[in-house]
């Protein structure tokens, strides 16, 4: 499977977001602010251990969200 540019996460993350502050969804995440900011600006890939958490909250799959599944359609 081929890995969503670090841009492309960012936008998802913080669609996914929605209305909740940075400060919110970084402390329901169990990521520091700084981290979840630059996940957002697509400065940083979260850990593996991270990946899961967000996947998990938000209710998909870690492929949906980190992965480009247009090879399976």
């Amino acid at each position: 499977e081929i890995m969503k540019s670090l841009k492309s996460i960012g936008k998802t993350l913080r669609e996914l977001r929605g209305d909740d502050s940075q400060e919110v969804m970084a402390c329901k995440l169990g990521v520091s602010k700084s981290a979840l900011a630059m996940y957002e600006r697509g400065e940083r890939m979260p850990r593996d251990e991270v990946k899961l958490r967000i996947a998990n909250h938000f209710g998909q799959s870690v492929q949906s969200i980190f992965f480009d599944d247009k090879e399976h359609e």
